[in-house]
């Protein structure tokens, strides 16, 4: 057995959404998201409802491989989503979206915890600064 300290990186960023959150959380959705991201395009999306729900599953194209995506809590009431994705010998993350309702709209705190599963998470978690993140989140917002 190996036991190593995390290599991690943890960001936020609150984007400021048009639509109430009541419209824009069901676009929180692997399906959904090919409604406002160009070129989205999960490989296979596991739900009994067919949409975002609790313990959906679904892979998307990665480098070096697939990743693994798990919705563990799928809260519409509290405008709460939080998944694990997981692109083995890479990362594993854990991706928590909260919104609230503003005065132009929705606020949502969208976090990002990376943690390095090996020498490409590595390079991966150093490259993901404050910088490329505030980038990441502008273009998404």
């Amino acid at each position: 057995m190996k036991i190593v300290p995390p290599i991690r990186a943890v960001r936020t960023y609150t984007q400021h959404l048009l639509g109430t959150p009541e419209a824009v959380f069901p676009l929180l959705c692997p399906v959904r998201e090919a409604d406002w991201i160009h070129g989205w395009d999960p490989v296979l999306v596991v739900s009994s409802c067919g949409v975002a729900e609790a313990d959906c599953a679904f892979t998307t194209t990665a480098a070096p491989t697939d990743a693994v995506w798990y919705i563990t809590r799928h809260e519409p009431q509290h405008g709460f989503v939080e998944m694990i994705k997981i692109t083995p010998s890479v990362t594993a993350c854990r991706l928590s979206i909260q919104l609230r309702a503003s005065a132009s709209g929705t606020e949502a705190d969208v976090t990002y915890m990376h943690t390095s599963l090996g020498q490409e998470g590595d390079k991966f978690v150093a490259a993901f600064s404050e910088s490329y993140y505030l980038k990441f989140m502008q273009d998404w917002e």
